[in-house]
């Protein structure tokens, strides 16, 4: 199967596939970047908003890709990271019953 490749005309204007092609990676990549942006600076603003007693919880990646969970609470100073939810939330419970 042969594929064909036509060329757009605007305005006398010829683009060609590759221009196209890098066009729209161009496009993906700064749609990319503004989304990066944009979840960094509403986890900041998360942060500098938050009550400063409130426990935090954050979902985390290591170096290796793995995931893992971080709490901290501000009012006794402890804090706790395990891969496990269930972990977290026990240490939570734990935490109050005291």
């Amino acid at each position: 199967m042969k594929e064909e490749v036509s060329c757009l005309k605007s305005a006398g204007i010829e683009l060609n596939s590759n221009y196209l092609c890098k066009s729209k990676l161009s496009d993906n990549i700064l749609t990319s970047v503004w989304k990066s942006l944009l979840n960094f600076w509403q986890s900041e603003m998360k942060i500098l908003l938050a009550d400063p007693d409130e426990l935090q919880v954050r979902q985390k990646i290591d170096r290796h890709g793995n995931i893992y969970w971080q709490a901290y609470d501000p009012v006794t100073g402890k804090s706790f990271s395990s891969g496990s939810e269930v972990d977290i939330s026990m240490w939570i419970e734990q935490l109050y019953r005291h």
